[in-house]
């Protein structure tokens, strides 16, 4: 039997075919995309400059907030601009090593993204529990290693996921049913076997979303075990305030995630391919778009820094860190 060259069947280009069967209102659905996406980068910018200039905003909570603001804005960059392309222009086209570039940096921005709420959860944890330790615990330098740590792991362990893409063999067409290089729709165009894929891709999920739900599950935990002993019923609601925009940016977060995951295995055949699609494109520009505005309205410090600039008071330092 003849043997295919690696490069016969690897085609050079894909073609992103948007949302099936809605091909007739890519132009209504941009829209709502686009006005997120709009929302996103305008909010989370202006709360990144407000946290860098800002010298009341230089403690350890912000200094995740900014990370996961600085994230969010990367993470809507990888995927809208070419969905929009789609939309509006019919651009569909993506060349092959394009398409491995967008996979490694979506998956490496969610990956962090969810370390960086996993850590937020750590702060949360150790402010409540550990007040009076809490400036000696969390020091710039742990702050540094644990955002420098999220990172290398999500790299790290996406890295793989671009070599199992690149040598699979594509003998079933060049289009993908979805708006940007989704990993399994990717390789699902392959006529070789792809379970590797699939287990590694199970495996990533554990070892990134299950092991940082498992943290934040546990740091709330604990830190309602030590918000119910508290003596002070005062204390209570302070406590809780500490943690409620937490608590919505976790649900914005994880919510369209869990949908698309337990809906491709327990509904596969009942909801629609355009609602899956849909639902993954809500998973990485929601949280982006409602993290600004539920740190800026749950967070004391920040909402009263806002005021102050709207009102035009001149308080805010012209420094950066």
């Amino acid at each position: 039997m003849l043997m295919l060259n690696q490069t016969d069947v690897t085609p050079a280009s894909f073609i992103l075919n948007g949302i099936p069967g809605l091909e007739d209102m890519h132009m209504w659905i941009s829209f709502p995309f686009c006005s997120m996406y709009a929302v996103a980068m305008a909010r989370n910018r202006g709360l990144l400059y407000l946290i860098c200039y800002e010298d009341s905003l230089h403690r350890p909570m912000y200094y995740f907030l900014a990370m996961l603001f600085l994230t969010g804005l990367f993470i809507c960059s990888s995927t809208v601009p070419k969905a929009l392309c789609i939309f509006w222009f019919h651009f569909r086209e993506i060349s092959f090593d394009e398409c491995l570039v967008q996979i490694f940096f979506i998956y490496t921005l969610t990956g962090m993204e969810s370390g960086v709420l996993m850590l937020m959860a750590l702060d949360r944890y150790v402010a409540i529990c550990y007040p009076l330790r809490y400036s000696t615990i969390l020091t710039n330098t742990v702050i540094a290693k644990a955002e420098l740590s999220t990172l290398l792991r999500g790299a790290l362990l996406i890295i793989p996921f671009t070599f199992l893409i690149k040598r699979l063999p594509y003998c079933r067409g060049d289009i993908i049913p979805h708006t940007y290089c989704h990993h399994m729709s990717v390789a699902k165009l392959s006529c070789g076997n792809i379970k590797v894929n699939i287990i590694y891709g199970l495996m990533v999920a554990f070892l990134i979303g299950g092991f940082d739900n498992l943290c934040i599950t546990v740091s709330y935990t604990v830190i309602l075990r030590a918000v119910v002993s508290l003596s002070s019923a005062d204390a209570w609601p302070k406590a809780f305030s500490t943690c409620t925009a937490h608590i919505c940016a976790i649900v914005f977060s994880y919510s369209p995630a869990f949908f698309s995951f337990f809906s491709h295995c327990f509904g596969g055949h009942t909801i629609p391919p355009s609602c899956h699609i849909i639902v993954a494109n809500l998973y990485l520009v929601l949280p982006p778009t409602m993290n600004p505005v539920v740190y800026g309205v749950k967070t004391k410090q920040i909402r009263d820094c806002v005021i102050r600039i709207l009102s035009g008071s001149k308080d805010i330092k012209s420094h950066t860190i």
